[in-house]
């Protein structure tokens, strides 16, 4: 995946998705935290797809923005879908593509008559920026063939500094339709937790393969660790990390931010 610098004549759409890129994938951060977990995010991401389906295999990377999933998916080998409803993302992700097989088709996924065409689809970091996410799951289960899988990541909602609701707990969750899809952490609506996704899975016609919890406050930079991850060498922040994800279950479910699930079609 190439790096790519910004320049004068950018739409602010582009400037946006470079901005994070600077952050997550160049390493030119002021919050060396927010790196640190999507780095471990994608490494989770990347491992759970490489463990069930190999490389050839039809993968749809749902709301991909700036590809960077799409493209190091497709230099695996892999036949990559990018989608998202920002057509003009196009151009800048071409500008970073390399190597590999990559189908650009922007718009509703849901309306693109894709249903049952893939082995694996993504929702990294989707789910809890709509207001019906078990009707979104259940359609997302619709483009994958049987048999076929789902990797799905979210913030974790048992993480100990989540304030959001859950979605069970929400009597009438089409108030928030008018603010759905809204970028970033600012959209959030619910914050799934563990039982959730459990139920969502089983309404979907899903059976879950895996779950992974990842993040812990200091490779997140919360509780005031930022400035650690400022001097601490980098292989003992991730042996640290290495630690936290082997605790027991109950105390990682309070420890860790995010959530990998990988989800079988039944």
């Amino acid at each position: 995946m190439k790096r790519v610098e910004q320049q004068t004549d950018w739409i602010d759409t582009w400037k946006d998705v470079h901005s994070y890129d600077l952050m997550e994938v160049y390493g030119q951060v002021k919050w060396l935290g927010h790196a640190y977990a999507y780095d471990i995010r994608r490494r989770n991401v990347f491992e759970l797809i490489q463990n069930v389906v190999k490389p050839g295999a039809k993968i749809l990377d749902v709301a991909a923005a700036q590809g960077n999933f799409a493209l190091p998916l497709a230099e695996m080998g892999y036949e990559v879908t990018w989608n998202d409803l920002r057509a003009e993302l196009i151009d800048y992700v071409k500008l970073k593509y390399e190597s590999g097989t990559v189908h650009y088709v922007p718009g509703d996924v849901f309306s693109l008559g894709f249903d049952g065409c893939f082995d694996l689809v993504l929702i990294a970091e989707i789910i809890e920026h709509v207001a019906h996410p078990d009707e979104f799951l259940k359609k997302i289960s619709q483009l994958v063939k049987p048999g076929g899988y789902i990797v799905m990541t979210t913030p974790n909602g048992e993480y100990f500094r989540n304030t959001l609701p859950k979605f069970s707990d929400c009597a009438d969750p089409s108030q928030f339709e008018s603010i759905q899809f809204a970028p970033n952490s600012d959209g959030h609506i619910f914050l799934l937790h563990l039982d959730e996704v459990d139920q969502l899975a089983n309404h979907a016609g899903l059976s879950i393969v895996e779950t992974r919890l990842f993040v812990n406050p200091l490779t997140n930079g919360h509780i005031k660790l930022e400035n650690a991850l400022k001097v601490m060498p980098r292989p003992w922040v991730e042996q640290i990390e290495g630690f936290t994800e082997s605790l027991p279950w109950g105390v990682q479910r309070k420890l860790h931010k995010g959530m990998a699930v990988l989800m079988q079609r039944t």
